[in-house]
């Protein structure tokens, strides 16, 4: 399974640039381009503290992307 969030789509809403929220949450610019891309899942810290800046629930940033072909998946 992987892990898919919705950062970038909630960051734009906003009106917040990758800079302003990299300087914010003390991260690289490069770290939130790589977590918007899902080339990288942030820590369990990093996330928790994307998910106060936000205020947004959990499950509206990130969600379990399911499998194709997974044991007990019909073909």
């Amino acid at each position: 399974m992987a892990v898919i969030n919705h950062i970038k789509e909630i960051r734009q809403k906003r009106g917040i640039t990758q800079i302003k929220m990299a300087e914010d949450l003390q991260i690289t610019r490069q770290t939130v381009n790589a977590i918007e891309k899902n080339k990288y899942n942030p820590s369990l810290e990093l996330a928790l503290k994307l998910i106060a800046y936000f205020d947004v629930p959990m499950e509206e940033m990130f969600y379990l992307e399911e499998e194709k072909g997974g044991i007990g998946d019909e073909e």
